[in-house]
This record gives structure tokens, sequence and C-alpha cells, in this order.
């Protein structure tokens, strides 16, 4: 398996701060790839003969479904390396690695028989400040004063104020929204802040030591009249999108539910103290398109996707700009058209009814895209407050919450405008990909096992992805930048770096003569056609068929499945 440049960079940018520091801390948000990059940096520091052997290393997860997630996805980066678990149903540290739930390790009579660990990786390391992570980071400490500490996650700063400065002491890298919105891995959000009435209301109401009080919002929003044009401009701007609603209260959920419902909009709602089996069958309603509309209370907003969610509506403020990131971010996901086929996604809708965007002004004050290639070092500074090492361009420290003042403190950007450079996919990918025909309509890049394409078809574009001797899959469909990202994709996962061949020298070379038999006369004339160029011809005229299959039938999926450019 291949990574991305981008992820190459921040592993390497994360090995390198594990051996200056003993400890680190990386920001990686929702659609970069945070479990292939974690288990890339632990494969790495445990897997290199220049470490030694019998290193052995542990990663954190606090829910069940993330410690599965890990370890199946560390399997495809790692497959040399073995694992265990230690969870509620087995406790077993055999592994090179071993895969822990935190709520049961944390147990005094499970942490006892915790070894002598050499990396302890912590998914999700917002947590990280937590008393049972503190016990579990302390006994490592204790049975190996030179075990290093890795911290993922994609929020960094803690909602109760909770600093991570005594468990890190800097920042390895960070990967903006914007980078993954630029490299197709990622929606670009529309943001619309509508004040109904009530703005100047909420600018009062009182912070509380978790966030603003929110019975004071739901006295603001939890009214019929607020509601019914709440539920107006949501017709007007989204009312065909899948939408994930956040509000204030739990009556306040029932009673923006019940006047969906009233609307003749098929809506449903959970909260946290819904059994486990009505919240699975809500959300499992909701997955199916039974409902239009899911209403929450604190949570969905994190570890909870929906892809085809396409619109996000904020019925309550945010005092954290972690929160406001995290309830976005469910809307941001791209789509898999062979998991949901004939929805097409190309943004998602951002309804503010609220105060938050004008308060915390943008997903991200400090895009950086300079253009730095693997290997480069990042730039960095000092955290006045607390002395943690963060990157140059951070405006709030990670660790402590300090920030730093902008230089036009009046100037506030909507969500949706991000300061990107341009992203060149084709010649940061591994591969090479070769235009096919010459008007850039449709491009192959290939390997020893798969191939990946994108085609150009009534205004939108497709990727799709093949291996030997099976049916292409449909990867994507909508934006040219998501569907080469699709592809790209595609390419890393089947492939590894001995046959990512991008600058083989016999590429370049005139195609063999059984290449050219089964290529129409024509290019049989053509000198000037390379022995790879052939290739990705091939893969083309081999697949032809099924290619157009995929993308006319794609082509064909009904207007109401379409989720982007509706408003």
């Amino acid at each position: 398996m291949l990574l991305r440049p981008r992820q190459k960079q921040f592993v390497e940018r994360s090995i390198h701060a594990l051996d200056e520091h003993g400890n680190t801390l990386a920001v990686a948000p929702t659609g970069a790839g945070k479990t292939i990059m974690l288990s890339a940096v632990t494969g790495r520091m445990i897997g290199e003969p220049a470490k030694g052997t019998g290193a052995k290393a542990c990663v954190l997860a606090h829910r069940d479904e993330l410690t599965g997630q890990n370890l199946n996805k560390f399997g495809r980066v790692n497959p040399q390396l073995t694992t265990s678990i230690v969870d509620a149903k087995e406790k077993s540290w055999r592994g090179q690695v071993t895969f822990a739930m935190v709520p049961t390790l944390a147990r005094k009579d499970n942490l006892d028989q915790m070894p002598a660990i050499d990396l302890l990786v912590i998914d999700e390391a917002h947590h990280a400040a937590a008393d049972s992570y503190r016990r579990i980071i302390d006994a490592a400490l204790h049975r190996n004063p030179m075990c290093r500490i890795y911290g993922v996650t994609a929020t960094p700063n803690r909602g109760d104020k909770r600093g991570l400065r005594p468990v890190f002491s800097n920042v390895a890298d960070q990967i903006r929204i914007g980078e993954l919105i630029a490299s197709g891995h990622l929606v670009s959000p529309r943001t619309f802040v509508i004040d109904v009435g009530v703005q100047d209301e909420l600018t009062k109401v009182r912070r509380t030591a978790d966030d603003f009080d929110m019975a004071e919002v739901d006295a603001i929003m939890n009214r019929s009249p607020v509601t019914e044009a709440v539920i107006r401009h949501w017709r007007e701007k989204a009312g065909e999108r899948q939408t994930v609603v956040f509000c204030s209260t739990i009556n306040h959920a029932r009673n923006v539910t019940d006047a969906f419902n009233a609307a003749g909009v098929a809506a449903g709602f959970i909260h946290g103290e819904m059994a486990d089996a009505e919240r699975k069958a809500t959300l499992a309603a909701y997955a199916g398109g039974k409902l239009r509309v899911i209403v929450n209370v604190a949570v969905l907003t994190e570890g909870w996707d929906h892809p085809p969610t396409s619109c996000v509506v904020l019925l309550r403020p945010s005092s954290y700009k972690s929160t406001m990131i995290q309830m976005v971010g469910r809307g941001l996901r791209t789509v898999s058209p062979e998991e949901h086929p004939g929805v097409i996604k190309t943004d998602c809708i951002v309804l503010d009814f609220g105060t938050s965007t004008l308060l915390h002004g943008s997903l991200e004050q400090d895009v950086d895209l300079n253009g730095r290639e693997p290997g480069d070092e990042a730039p960095t500074k000092d955290c006045p407050e607390c002395g943690a090492v963060v990157p140059l361009a951070t405006t709030e420290c990670p660790l402590c919450g300090h920030v730093w003042e902008r230089a036009d403190a009046g100037e506030v950007a909507p969500l949706g405008d991000f300061i990107m450079s341009e992203i060149d996919l084709l010649k940061r990918s591994s591969f090479r990909w070769c235009d096919l025909f010459g008007d850039d309509a449709a491009l192959i890049a290939s390997g020893f096992n798969a191939w990946g394409g994108v085609f150009f078809l009534n205004g939108r574009w497709y990727g799709v992805g093949g291996l030997q001797k099976q049916r292409p899959h449909l990867l994507a469909v909508g934006e040219r930048t998501i569907c080469l990202a699709a592809a790209n994709d595609w390419l890393n996962e089947h492939e590894s770096d001995e046959t990512a061949h991008k600058t083989r020298r016999w590429l370049n070379q005139p195609p063999t003569d059984r290449q050219l038999t089964f290529l129409p006369t024509e290019y049989r004339q053509d000198f000037g056609l390379s022995r790879y160029q052939a290739s990705a011809l091939l893969a083309f005229r081999f697949n032809r068929d099924a290619i157009r299959s995929l993308v006319f039938g794609a082509a064909d999926a009904t207007p109401e499945a379409i989720v982007g450019k509706a408003a």
C-alpha cells in the first residue's frame, strides 16, 4: 500500500518529532487518512531493524468500533507485524502491536499486566488529558522511561480547557481542511449565516464551563416562529439534501423534528438518553434513506459519518471552534458511488442560524499550502504561554489554548472561503497519468496490479478503478479533482513503492510487439508512442465496455439523487 505524498510528509514529520522530543501531537482532520498515517508511523517506529528486535507498541482508542477500524487498517499498512487486542472480550499482549480499549486497559488489574512498551499511540488524542488516559500514559513511562508518546486527533482543543501540555510538548504537523478540499478528499462547504430575528439575543447568552448555556439557547431558539423560519430557509437552500441538524436541548430537538414531519419532511431525532437499540434504528432509517433529516443533541459531533449528508444545520451556537468544526465536518465527506448508487455530491450547504460562524470566522484561519516537498522541515514557533513547539501558521495553541492575534482582527471570512493554492494531483501522484486521446477527457494511470482512470461525459467527471481479471469499480462521480483523488487512492491501495513506476526508465522505451498486436493499426505508425502509453491504452481497450457501462449507468442517475449545486 502507498501513502499520498502529503501523508508521507505527515509521517516523516511525526517520526522526526518523536525522535527529537520523545512525544508529539499530530493533527489530521476527517478525510486525511488518519488511521493509515498512524499505522505507518507505528510500523516505522516498531518495524525498522535500526529500532532493534522485540520492540512493542500499544494503540489506544476509546470505542470498540475505533479499535476494530484501527486494527484492520493497520494490517493493510503493516502486514509483516503481529497484532493483539486488549478489550472487554480479549486481553492479549502477544503481538508486536496491541490495540487496546482505554476503559478496559485503565482498570488497575489490566494495567498491571501491561508489559514495557516502546511506543504508545493515542487515537483521538484530545482525550489524552482525561484521568483514564493519564493512568495508562504514566504506567507506560514508569515501565519504560524511554517510551515515546504519539497522539493523533482532528480537533486538539478540548472543550473543557484541560490542556494537553502535560502529555505533549510539541505539534509535529497539521493537515488543513483546505488542503483536503483542494486535493479532492473533502467537498467544499457553502455557508449561509441566517438571522431569523434572534442573533442579538444569542450574543447575550452566558457561557458556562462547558459551552454556552443551552437552557438559555433553548429559550431563544425553541419557538414555533423560529422553527418555521428555519424550515422555510432549509427548503429554499437545501430541500432535496440529506441533512443533520444540531439543537440545544432534547426538548428543542423533539420540537424541531415534529415541525419537519408536520411540514411533510421525514425526520427523526436522537439524543444521549436514548436506548442503544432505538438510536441505532433511527440512524439506520436515516442511512437507508427513509429519513431526510436527522436531528440530534450533542451526539453526532464525533465518530459518526454518513457521506451522503450534504447539509448541516446549526440551531445552536458553539463557544468552542473545535465543536463547530466537528459539526460541519459531518457533511464534508465525499461519496463512494458503489456504496451509495446514484448519489452525486459536490459540496455541503451549511445553514448557521446561530452565531458560531460570526464568532469563529472560518473552519480554519491559517490554511497553509506553501508547496513544501516531503522531507522539508515544517517551520515552527514557540507558544508564549506554555512553550510548546507548534506549526508556524497556528493561530490557537492546541496544547494550552493561547490565541495569536490576527493582523486584521475585524475581518471575518465565511466558512467556505479558503486561501488555497492549486494542488496538481497529476504531478504529485506516484503514478504517471496518460491523456489517452489528447483532449484531457480520458486519463489513465497503471501499476503492476491495478489501473485507475478519470473520464468526462456531459459536464461531469467519473473516476474508475480496476484490477487484473476483475470488473472495474466506479469510484467517484462529480468534480474532476474528487474523481482524480479517488482513482489515485485506488492505485495507492493496490500498489507499492516497487510497482508505482512513475520514473522507471523502461516507461519511455518503444512499445513491445505484443502490445502493438492488440492496438489499432494506426498506433503502429506512431513512433512517439511509449511502452507505458501503450499499456494505458490497452488498459482502456480491454476494459472499454465495462467502463462505458459504469459511466453511462451513473450518468443516468435520477436528478433527485444529485445533492451538489442544488442551491
